[in-house]
């Protein structure tokens, strides 16, 4: 069926993850503490799912990609060097009224948005949130939460390159926790304090990141697309001169078009030599490569350009969320909620279902389950009517239901598998159900 809902309401996503155990209000016995979520057992999966699909794709199918997952602790030089100490921050505003804060580069007036009220001189706000190493809180054990994880891969430049001996190009990939004290957050997981990146440092012989810069931009667009995301809610933003951080030589971001508007999913970004030459002069270690490829001896050494596409596995799974968002009319007048999740990322791939709780039916129907969460992440589901458990499957967008009938037990010892997005049905003997089920849902995986 094709889909009819052009757009989704917040508000419908924020009720449907809350419900069937997607997303959670952190802390919430306690009134919940402003944007943080916790991830329920269908939004782990979910998270799971994406996060092995961005690693298979982008470091285990690739030779010219490695791994590496570095502390979110790190020395306070570190953010000395890279820059952020000095430069990571907004322009903050503040209502002298209502004592509101805003970043002073979202809003269009001199009036407070929320209660008119004049507004103080913007001030540069620091981003990065700090805690204290040891027993005493003084500025000597200062340390920062780091507020993105490229920087690990830049010090460990020369650990990586001696350990794997890569040759130039090639690219290192981590997923971590990120923190940033955003003075403005909301739309849900889009913007939060806490949040978890999937980021590739992908390293460059200089003359050639711009053609890298593109190969990049083409594969993230190209891997929304193939897990199911629509190309009419996807574009490419490049950044305007005034836009771009303080090592970057460009940026585009890849935006989706979501309830509120366009905003960014993710951001390529050529960021030049910038890090590698700033940790050697901060720390006095080289983080250059060694080309035995060039013969001329004084160019032998030189500082690799590094492309970085950087990906908040929070604000890719509101994406999916988002997109695969859809409410049908049926014949019967009913509406139905389905998520049209791609098979790979769908945080439950099977459904088993008994036709009912008849006790003859009950064990065949286990033993069925049974068979198949061997294989494939399985929920076994047999309260209410056959019709209502369907629409739960849809609704937390299980790609294939399976249900175990009196035909089974007295007739073909055959099963009948249900499509999500079809609804369409077809009889299948138990000896060939995984086999079936892997053929219905391989061929949509990435």
């Amino acid at each position: 069926m094709a889909r009819t809902l052009d757009r989704v309401e917040m508000d419908k996503i924020v009720s449907l993850c809350k419900r069937r155990g997607f997303i959670f209000q952190s802390s919430e016995i306690y009134g919940g503490l402003a944007s943080t979520y916790d991830y329920g057992p269908l939004g782990i999966e979910l998270k799971r799912n994406i996060r092995d699909a961005w690693w298979r794709t982008f470091i285990q199918d690739r030779d010219d990609m490695v791994g590496i997952e570095t502390a979110i602790l790190m020395h306070p030089q570190v953010w000395v060097a890279s820059g952020h100490a000095g430069t990571f921050t907004d322009p903050l505003v503040e209502c002298k009224a209502c004592h509101h804060r805003f970043r002073a580069d979202h809003i269009d007036s001199k009036a407070c948005p929320d209660c008119g009220g004049a507004l103080t001189p913007p001030r540069n706000f620091n981003l990065m949130l700090k805690t204290f190493l040891g027993p005493v809180e003084d500025t000597a054990s200062q340390a920062y939460l780091r507020p993105e994880t490229a920087q690990g891969i830049f010090v460990n430049f020369q650990n990586v390159l001696t350990a794997t001996r890569k040759r130039l190009p090639f690219g290192i990939g981590q997923i971590g926790k990120s923190f940033r004290n955003e003075i403005t957050t909301g739309n849900f997981t889009f913007r939060t304090r806490e949040f978890e990146q999937m980021e590739i440092e992908f390293f460059v012989k200089p003359g050639t990141d711009e053609e890298w810069h593109q190969h990049w931009t083409d594969l993230f667009m190209q891997w929304f697309l193939d897990l199911g995301v629509r190309p009419d809610r996807l574009r490419l933003r490049p950044h305007a001169s005034e836009e771009l951080s303080h090592y970057s030589k460009a940026t585009s971001d890849i935006e989706y078009s979501f309830a509120w508007g366009w905003g960014e999913l993710m951001g390529i970004a050529n960021r030049t030599d910038f890090d590698l030459k700033a940790h050697t002069e901060h720390s006095g270690v080289r983080l250059d490569y060694f080309d035995d490829d060039i013969e001329d001896p004084a160019q032998k050494h030189y500082v690799p350009y590094v492309v970085e596409p950087a990906l908040g596995v929070d604000r890719a799974l509101l994406v999916f969320l988002f997109d695969a968002y859809d409410e049908e009319a049926l014949e019967s007048g009913d509406t139905r909620v389905v998520l049209h999740f791609h098979p790979s990322i769908a945080p439950i791939k099977v459904a088993v279902l008994p036709l009912s709780r008849n006790e003859r039916l009950v064990p065949k129907a286990r033993e069925v389950y049974d068979l198949v969460r061997s294989r494939f992440v399985t929920q076994y589901d047999d309260a209410q009517s056959i019709g209502r458990r369907y629409r739960r499957q849809d609704e937390i967008g299980t790609p294939l239901a399976v249900t175990v009938d009196f035909q089974t037990l007295d007739e073909d010892n055959a099963v009948t598998i249900r499509d999500r997005d079809t609804m369409q049905q077809v009889r299948v003997p138990i000896s060939e159900l995984l086999d079936t089920l892997a053929e219905w849902l391989n061929p949509r995986s990435s």
